[in-house]
């Protein structure tokens, strides 16, 4: 049913998107808040009543205010592999990008099933997008997707309108997750802040911290830009005694790089 209500919303956003001749709706932008995540992938229908006028703005403010292209049309080619794993270090194919682990992390481009267990939806094979790329811990389940998607062409970018999108997010993920754990579970929301990563023009973060049955966790999404894709990385840090993950997760990040194709 949230499913149903959640695409129905979307469905709304694309109908706008035909209305309104030269402004492009970047649904996709927002799928830092809704893509893999349970608890940031539904979009109620009454948030979406409070949030439609702001939302519309953000939109006007991305997408410029005339119908010129700044990009060629692209899409998702699923036919392409998303990269290749050599030794700790992932190779990017149908996205310009790499990354490193630590060598007790593990990478893999397929969806592992212990996510499931911390909320995150198993994508299927209808999904018209897919996430390029998973790194996770296999003692503490700490992890890190990895999301790429062509921006529209009518999408315009700064980093302002980044992390104001980036912010979205928040209150849909409280309501989320109390739904899930109940209202005994307290979410402390972090800052919106730039985020800096290597070849990227535009990045924001945010998180939250929260404890499930005694463990901490930090959950927090990024989501930048760098022409001309649109960049999503979601992660999870599960607190637990004698792991570093905070430190290895910081290595990870610093050594993601993104070269674009000219």
């Amino acid at each position: 049913m949230e499913r149903k209500r959640y695409l129905s919303t979307l469905e709304q956003l694309v109908d706008l998107d035909n209305k309104f001749k030269g402004f492009e709706l970047k649904v996709s932008s927002l799928k830092l808040i809704f893509k893999r995540s349970t608890y940031l992938k539904k979009w109620r229908r009454n948030d979406c009543k409070k949030n439609l006028s702001i939302i519309i703005l953000f939109f006007i403010l991305l997408v410029g205010c005339a119908g010129i292209p700044v990009r060629e049309a692209l899409k998702e080619d699923l036919n392409v592999p998303a990269g290749k794993i050599e030794g700790n270090q992932f190779i990017g194919v149908r996205y310009p990008f790499k990354v490193s682990t630590p060598p007790h992390w593990k990478m893999t481009t397929e969806f592992p099933d212990f996510l499931e267990e911390l909320g995150y939806d198993k994508p299927g094979p209808q999904d018209k997008e897919q996430t390029e790329l998973y790194v996770f811990n296999p003692e503490t389940k700490s992890n890190i997707q990895f999301d790429f998607t062509p921006a529209g062409r009518y999408s315009k970018f700064s980093q302002e309108t980044v992390e104001g999108l980036t912010s979205m997010a928040t209150g849909s993920f409280k309501e989320e997750l109390e739904h899930q754990y109940g209202k005994d579970v307290k979410a402390e929301i972090g800052p919106t802040t730039p985020f800096s990563l290597k070849g990227v023009q535009y990045a924001a973060k945010k998180y939250a911290t929260y404890t499930i049955k005694g463990v901490k966790r930090e959950q927090g999404w990024i989501y930048g830009f760098s022409e001309p894709y649109q960049i999503f990385i979601l992660y999870m840090i599960l607190e637990k005694g004698g792991a570093n993950d905070r430190e290895d997760m910081k290595k990870i990040l610093d050594s993601f790089e993104f070269a674009s194709r000219k």
